[in-house]
């Protein structure tokens, strides 16, 4: 059996990268109201961690109530929702979790998981290293050649180095190594520059660089999902088209990949998004060999041709080294073309995963 875990604040433990890594309120929450999503993609008689068993259990059961409609409901009885205290009397036979990191190892360890489940030292390490955005920029650099593509990223060392970047870009995407949910990306220009010194310099100290790209006008964000099996080679699970503010993910599209294409389509052409997806596959196949086997996703983004009034595409925004949103709406994703639903994730009284219709004005 597998044990799965949802750690949605993988990214900001691989930013302080200590053992005993205490998330903000804001990500514990999420934690705790979604816990029991790997439900969703577990098999039968998986365990899944989660803060409170009973909560886990209605959560969802109410939301496994609505899956229906997309043909993909499933009957609660077949997985096990355990707390941290049940851990140590566990019979797994591997970890699946939302991202590994040195706190997430040590939480297992000190709640009696045999350490042979777990990553050693140096595999941590790599993965750390390579979900340092600068792996982004040198897959973004191995992508760029393709005729339709667009993109620059900068890893800056110093608020000199930051400073010409702004100057010669004009407007500029300023972006912290390792964050998430758009909470280390800055947009500036050169008259509002000066005002983030400070964020600048406090973040230079705390991660040693800053990446540093030109801005584009962007027209849809989606992003593509893949699986390394951490022996060369990567698989690709599929598209995710989804909406952000301000950097943080709201929402999915829940629709086929003919629907997703379509959408797609109308900025972009085929042929292209399936050259990029093979390059992808190549590059990271050789980068991921050996440090690294789970599920990963790279952002991209559609943006306007200043030259032409057209559109390209920006291939490698971001790379997510670890299980996505993508990854949670392909596996709600329905097999009928005339089924789309909008996948969000919403927060009033607590944080809730919510499943309803799609407008034609949200495609």
């Amino acid at each position: 059996m597998i044990l799965h875990i949802f750690n949605p604040e993988h990214d900001l433990a691989l930013a302080g990268n200590r053992n005993g890594f205490t998330a903000p309120h804001a990500a514990r929450a999420l934690r705790s109201d979604l816990g029991y999503i790997p439900a969703l993609w577990a098999s039968p008689g998986d365990f899944i961690l989660v803060e409170n068993k009973e909560y886990a259990d209605k959560a969802f059961r109410k939301l496994n109530a609505k899956l229906g409609y997309i043909g993909k409901s499933a009957e609660r009885n077949f997985v096990n929702f355990i707390e941290a205290d049940e851990l140590c009397r566990c019979d797994i036979e591997g970890i699946d979790p939302w991202g590994w990191d040195t706190a997430l190892c040590n939480m297992l360890l000190r709640k009696g998981i045999d350490r042979k489940w777990l990553p050693g030292l140096e595999i941590l390490s790599s993965i750390r290293m390579l979900s340092h955005r600068s792996a982004s920029a040198g897959i973004l650099s191995g992508l760029t050649d393709i005729y339709g593509t667009i993109g620059k990223s900068s890893v800056c060392v110093s608020e000199k180095d930051i400073a010409g970047k702004v100057a010669e870009y004009g407007r500029a995407v300023i972006k912290a190594p390792w964050s998430c949910s758009g909470r280390g990306v800055r947009f500036v220009d050169r008259q509002s520059f000066p005002v983030l010194s400070g964020w600048i310099r406090n973040t230079l100290k705390k991660q040693d660089a800053l990446m540093v790209e030109p801005y584009y006008r962007k027209v849809k964000d989606f992003g593509m999902e893949f699986f390394s099996y951490g022996d060369g080679r990567v698989g690709y699970c599929g598209l995710s088209l989804f909406c952000a503010s301000n950097g943080a993910y709201t929402g999915s599209l829940l629709a086929t990949e003919n629907v997703k294409l379509e959408v797609l389509k109308r900025y972009i052409s085929v042929d292209l998004l399936d050259s990029v997806r093979r390059r992808i596959c190549e590059l990271l196949g050789r980068q991921l060999a050996g440090c690294y086997r789970g599920p990963l996703g790279i952002d991209m983004m559609v943006v306007n041709n200043e030259a032409d009034g057209g559109f390209l595409l920006h291939p490698c925004v971001e790379i997510n080294l670890r299980r996505t949103m993508g990854h949670v709406a392909l596996s709600l994703s329905p097999d009928d073309d005339d089924i789309r639903k909008i996948m969000r994730i919403t927060i009033q009284d607590n944080y809730r995963l919510k499943i309803n219709n799609l407008t034609t004005k949200k495609l």
